[in-house]
């Protein structure tokens, strides 16, 4: 027989053992940046299969995430700005690169959700101790994990000053405070130039080419300087675009009707629905739809589908 305190020693040796060795202790317990190193390929395939009318996000996103996480000396971190309406996949891509980053997701330690409405509701009344608790959060997060991703909603309801207080950790600097930034990931998603980029896919509509034959050229330049010049876009003479710190603008495409069922059909079978396609035309036909006359894409983007179709599956 043994001893409760004998075993006791030898179990609390064994653990000791393993958290002697980080990567052994990882296989039972979520580290920083220790998830498998990320697939380009299963991220690739998040996109394809979750992300529907996004040809331009999509491949922004994959080269972007993929190759700066392949660099082992990255000059900065990566930043990326999310735009476009409501309803058209923005938290949902971000969702899905934290994924393939962390097994947690959005709710891992290291990943790290800031709402402008929600933790700084009086945006015309930042006073300085809130720009310092924000450079704090952000400090100590990174200095705890440096692969730590920040995710800021709604930027276009955020005060500029709080804008402009997260700048010196986007810089090219290799440490801030004696941390380095520089294989963090900042994300902003942002409804501002959403207006640019429903003009951009709207002619292309007009004048009868596919939204796939829209390239990044044909709106990025805009979309930045929309952004830059909107004084509702949170990001108005903001120094973060001016010292060219962010590294790519998403514009993120209205949806059209037969994104909406791509977005039903997938929802079903997350339920684990048989596809019912007089279901899915019913919610789709149930959203609203702009411009007025042409009505090619929905006001919502795929944002209400889900509830609707709550409707419908409980008849």
């Amino acid at each position: 027989a043994v001893e409760p305190i004998s075993l006791g020693l030898a179990l609390a040796g064994v653990l000791t053992g393993y958290i002697s060795y980080p990567r052994l202790y990882c296989l039972f317990a979520e580290c920083c940046g220790q998830k498998r190193s990320l697939s380009r390929e299963a991220l690739q395939k998040d996109l394809d299969n979750k992300l529907f009318g996004q040809h331009l996000a999509k491949r922004v996103i994959l080269n972007a995430v993929s190759g700066f996480l392949s660099n082992p000396k990255p000059k900065k971190p990566l930043t990326l700005s999310l735009h476009g309406w409501t309803g058209t996949g923005k938290n949902f891509a971000s969702k899905i690169i934290a994924e393939n980053i962390y097994e947690g997701g959005l709710n891992s330690d290291y990943v790290h959700l800031f709402v402008a409405t929600l933790h700084f509701p009086h945006a015309s009344n930042i006073p300085l101790v809130l720009q310092d608790q924000l450079q704090m959060w952000i400090r100590g997060n990174v200095s705890a994990c440096a692969r730590s991703i920040f995710i800021f909603d709604e930027m276009d309801k955020m005060h500029a000053g709080l804008i402009d207080a997260i700048k010196p950790f986007l810089d090219y600097y290799d440490v801030v405070d004696e941390v380095s930034y520089q294989k963090a990931i900042f994300i902003f998603l942002s409804n501002a130039g959403a207006e640019r980029i429903t003009d951009v896919a709207l002619d292309f509509w007009r004048s009868g080419k596919q939204r796939e034959e829209i390239k990044l050229r044909d709106m990025e330049h805009a979309l930045a300087v929309s952004v830059f010049n909107n004084k509702n876009s949170g990001f108005w003479h903001s120094s973060l675009i001016d010292r060219n710190l962010i590294d790519y603008f998403v514009p993120f495409l209205p949806l059209e009707y037969k994104h909406l069922k791509m977005c039903i059909r997938v929802e079903m079978q997350s339920r684990g629905y048989e596809e019912d396609e007089d279901i899915i035309n019913k919610v789709a036909e149930e959203m609203t739809f702009f411009p007025k006359e042409e009505k090619v894409f929905s006001d919502k983007g795929c944002k209400t589908v889900f509830t609707k179709l709550d409707y419908y599956l409980d008849d």
